[in-house]
């Protein structure tokens, strides 16, 4: 669990709830089903439409990272692949196809298997780098699934508060509800506004420094599988590799 995500999203519903005990307001004007309906509903399909249907289920599952980031096993990966080095040096490359079944990671798994197959380290760099481009594209396009929908909310906002208001003009003939019919008009505003800047942008910009993260590991791990094919010094390996990590 990602506990700084999760207490900065509290602190700032927090802030906002307090502001509005402090004004003297009553919180539940705030909390209206119809106001939240059409927020959330028209912005899922607003990005419903503009995505792919693996974009947009991939940028849902993602969602979560926010919360709970994928770890990275940096240090515990220059450890494997300095083994791996010192391994291959020793008794060849062949030596480590008895290590492939164990390796969990589907990339590191297919970097391994394409140096017992024999190939250079040119061969192995533009195979896996096209995995990574790939791999990069479709979680990036996913994370602007996120920051469209920052985009949408507060539109969508506007919209609810202008049904809002139209049904406030339906009872203008009874004019002691009309100031707390307008208040509720403009809680759909405050929502799309919130949804964006308390959950969808800083989602998204979540999203994208964890992308850059577990590319960074992945351009590491390329690098270390052609130290290994280019037979140089494990030390020098460990080295390069450790400057990776911060």
């Amino acid at each position: 669990m990602d506990k700084l995500t999760l207490l900065g999203f509290l602190v700032g519903l927090v802030g906002i709830l307090t502001g509005q005990i402090l004004e003297g307001s009553d919180l539940g004007i705030l909390f209206q089903g119809a106001a939240f309906l059409i927020v959330f509903g028209g912005t899922l399909g607003a990005v419903m439409v503009q995505s792919s249907g693996k974009v947009f289920f991939t940028a849902v599952k993602m969602g979560r990272w926010a919360f709970v980031p994928p770890k990275l096993a940096g240090r515990d990966t220059v450890r494997q692949l300095t083994e791996w080095s010192n391994l291959t040096r020793k008794e060849g490359m062949l030596a480590l196809e008895a290590r492939i079944p164990g390796i969990t990671d589907p990339f590191l798994k297919k970097g391994v298997q394409l140096l017992v197959d024999g190939h250079s380290a040119d061969e192995i760099r533009a195979v896996l780098e096209i995995d990574i481009h790939t791999w990069e594209q479709l979680r990036w396009q996913s994370a602007r699934v996120w920051e469209a929908a920052a985009g949408y909310s507060p539109t969508i906002g506007i919209i609810g508060a202008v049904l809002g208001l139209m049904h406030v003009m339906q009872n203008l003939t009874e004019p002691s509800k009309l100031g707390g019919g307008i208040a509720v008009a403009f809680v759909a505003t405050i929502y799309g506004v919130a949804f964006a800047n308390l959950l969808f942008l800083p989602v998204a910009n979540k999203l994208k420094a964890l992308i850059m993260q577990h590319t960074h590991m992945r351009d590491m791990v390329v690098d270390g599988l052609c130290a290994i094919a280019n037979g140089n010094n494990p030390r020098l390996v460990e080295l390069k590799l450790e400057s990776y990590l911060v």
